[in-house]
């Protein structure tokens, strides 16, 4: 019917305005209009195909940054705009994540250490830099913290553990399966926030026992630890908020919504 409108007020109005007004893409019009679309309408046609398969695959999750990724990584020639605008013209909209909860209680008095990072995520080997944090995955039980410990060479997790409770045993666990993992030499840089669980005596005398380098994050910057926060925004986005309504028990969240594939143990 909209298209019929338009093909029927074309002499009156610009086509592509009356495109926008009715919430439908030029391309499509002319497709279903049957008349032969020109060069740049044709490669509409072919992009759009892309982007719909690459929007479904990542569960309606990639916005218009990592979908003109995904398609140049496939080989074809589009930029941030084209991209941005044929999905806006379909209806293609990033989900957005959901729920905050504070997992930092940086309100104590233990010891603190300086930030060695200085913000520079980059690292020239393995088990040179990692990054620790710890989040959240809500289940219909309540919520379960996801503590993870990331090797910025090659943003890997190396180190994970989760629990119903938020205390340092669940940091020190995710700490010494990447120390059982990887087996790093001392020199390393270990990166965390100032919360009570990586400032406590058990957690930095087993950083201080393997000659691993304390850094902390400053006050209230959460860029000083924006290498992790990125991998758990990615984390919720493509994979916790496609499939939380099905997260029943924390159990059936380690496991995955679906399958007996673990979703949380993503390297």
């Amino acid at each position: 019917m909209k298209f019929q409108l338009i093909d029927t007020a074309k002499d009156e109005f610009p086509v592509h305005r009356m495109c926008d007004v009715l919430g439908v893409s030029p391309s499509g019009y002319f497709a279903w209009r049957g008349r032969p679309a020109c060069r740049r309408q044709q490669q509409d046609l072919i992009f759009l195909a892309s982007i719909r398969s690459a929007f479904a695959a990542s569960h309606g999750t990639y916005g218009s940054p990592r979908m003109t990724r995904e398609l140049q990584d496939e080989g074809l020639a589009i930029g941030r705009r084209r991209t941005a605008r044929l999905m806006g013209e379909n209806g293609l909209k990033a989900r957005q994540k959901r729920r905050f909860k504070r997992t930092t209680d940086s309100h104590h008095g233990l010891p603190v250490a300086p930030n060695l990072l200085g913000q520079d995520f980059t690292a020239e080997r393995p088990d040179a830099k990692w990054g620790a944090d710890i989040s959240y995955v809500w289940t219909r039980e309540g919520w379960l913290y996801l503590a993870v410990v990331i090797d910025l060479f090659a943003r890997r997790v190396v180190g994970w553990a989760v629990s119903d409770r938020l205390h340092r045993q669940l940091a020190l666990e995710a700490l010494g399966k990447a120390l059982a993992i990887r087996q790093p030499q001392a020199g390393l840089i270990h990166h965390s926030d100032k919360g009570s669980q990586y400032c406590s005596s058990d957690y930095q005398a087993e950083l201080t026992r393997r000659g691993i380098r304390i850094s902390m994050s400053g006050k209230g910057n959460c860029y000083d630890n924006a290498m992790v926060e990125t991998f758990f925004k990615t984390l919720k986005s493509e994979l916790v908020s496609v499939g939380v309504s099905s997260f029943t028990s924390r159990a059936r969240t380690q496991t995955g919504p679906n399958s007996g594939a673990p979703i949380l143990r993503l390297r």
